[in-house]
């Protein structure tokens, strides 16, 4: 794609109207943004909590709590003392799910500690269940170190058919899904690591696809040297990026074998020292102009702030670039700004922009496929036929520079995604039931549609209660 000059304004005032237009977007964002977080605290008086457990069994008299407790109980526990696996069996660790957090880092938030992280944690079990069929149950916790962290995970490990990390700061979150993959065998994830680079992965699989371009002869730009960012490059080399051709921009500048901090990362984060070693800054070195010239693709998972990344930026890249800036809630550059000045194709973490980049794309059908297998792990593997699937997922529908990845209302996609992770599982030796495709496929289908009819049953029976008006302005609900 050509690049595109901004049209002449009279009385040589260029630059006021595209200012003016992206002040005035920053300002109705803030504005949405404040509506709903108003909105949501009245509603979370309101319902107090987003899940609730309810029996899957027929409770019919007192007498039925004789097969579900005690004293029918007791074979059931001596038949899974007998046999560990039979508890995937015998009860519900098959679809169970905890979200653990220290609440160190939210995303938005920061540093908010385990309790103000609660919120969150619900709303992520709610989308579990929503999306994937998956009971989650929101676990912060209150630790002072990784290793107090690791091991509280794997105490209560038994009791959960896998384990969704959530929300921990870099660089520690690397260390503890390490250790936790390696000590446990039920399925670990870090969405702010994996979910999050699978998506953009399969969103830049689609981009490059349109763009006619490959992915071994890229130049590419990853601006943020964070929990996203260092799997996603982890994750390019895996499929074929040619690590000389791999640049990694941090609050320093470009990471590189000799910048003078590499002896400290080496000790203080060894993940991204080892990216520093393997991609050499892509033979530069100096900060993000130096970085992005003639660069082909520039992924941002950084600062929240639209002149992260400016139109000279973009300009200086080479003929029809790609673009994704991921910070939420603000992107480092407006779509609008980014193709103005020539990008091909963008794409944003949100979801009233075109390609919205969201973990939300993966995480459900990635835990469906593997508790459908009865995995013992996630490795890199599953993370790539995930993200491979996604995008093939949207091109069954048509790829457009507005389409690279599917909506959420795309529903059809996401049962496909669980089948092919769980037939990875399976080719890796790493599921408990090897089943066939259209099997897994089935099962995935069933399952993830089954909460939306539950949804619907609940609020025809009146068990959900509806929602009620806002409140006022300057009125809190009770």
């Amino acid at each position: 794609m050509a690049e595109s000059a901004a049209s002449p304004v009279p009385g040589g005032r260029s630059g006021r109207r595209p200012a003016r237009a992206k002040r005035e977007a920053g300002e109705r964002s803030e504005e949405q943004t404040d509506a709903l977080g108003r909105r949501s605290v009245e509603l979370s008086g309101f319902y107090q909590g987003k899940i609730e457990t309810v029996p899957k069994v027929p409770v019919r008299s007192l007498e039925d709590f004789a097969l579900w407790y005690t004293p029918g109980v007791a074979a059931v526990s001596r038949t899974i003392q007998a046999d560990a696996d039979r508890a995937f069996d015998l009860t519900g660790r098959w679809n169970t799910v905890a979200i653990v957090t220290d609440g160190s880092r939210v995303l938005g938030l920061g540093d908010i500690g385990p309790q103000a992280a609660l919120p969150v944690m619900e709303g992520k079990a709610l989308l579990f269940k929503c999306l994937g069929g998956v009971d989650a149950i929101p676990i912060p916790i209150q630790v002072s170190s990784p290793d107090r962290f690791i091991a509280t995970v794997e105490a209560m490990a038994p009791a959960f058919g896998g384990i969704n990390l959530e929300d921990i700061a870099s660089p520690k979150c690397f260390g503890i899904l390490e250790e936790l993959t390696q000590r446990l065998p039920i399925p670990v994830w870090h969405d702010d690591q994996l979910g999050t680079a699978a998506a953009t992965v399969a969103g830049l699989l689609n981009a490059l696809e349109l763009t006619h371009r490959s992915m071994r002869e890229i130049r590419t730009v990853l601006l943020g040297a964070g929990a996203a960012n260092l799997v996603t490059a982890r994750l390019l080399l895996a499929l074929g990026h040619d690590p000389h051709r791999l640049t990694l921009v941090d609050q320093r500048g470009i990471l590189h074998a000799e910048r003078d901090d590499v002896d400290e990362l080496m000790l203080r984060n060894p993940w991204k020292y080892r990216l520093a070693l393997k991609t050499n800054g892509g033979g530069r070195t100096g900060d993000l102009a130096a970085a992005v010239r003639e660069a082909d693709v520039l992924l941002a998972a950084s600062t929240p702030k639209p002149d992260t990344i400016t139109p000279e930026h973009v300009r200086s890249m080479a003929p029809g670039p790609i673009v994704f800036a991921l910070a939420n809630p603000v992107p480092e550059i407006w779509p609008d700004v980014a193709r103005s000045a020539g990008a091909a194709i963008v794409a944003t973490g949100r979801s009233d922009f075109p390609n919205q980049v969201n973990n939300s794309l993966v995480f459900p059908a990635v835990f469906r496929g593997v508790l459908d297998a009865r995995a013992r792990g996630i490795p890199d593997e599953i993370v790539i036929v995930a993200a491979r699937e996604l995008a093939r997922g949207a091109a069954r529908k048509g790829l457009t520079p507005n389409h690279l990845l599917p909506t959420m209302e795309e529903l059809a996609v996401f049962p496909e995604v669980a089948a092919a992770v769980a037939d990875e599982a399976v080719r890796l030796g790493l599921a408990r039931h090897r089943l066939s495709h259209a099997e897994f496929l089935e099962r995935a289908t069933s399952r993830m549609g089954r909460p939306a009819q539950l949804v619907r049953a609940l609020a025809r029976a009146h068990l959900t209660p509806p929602m009620p008006p806002a409140a006022p302005r300057g009125r809190s609900a009770r």
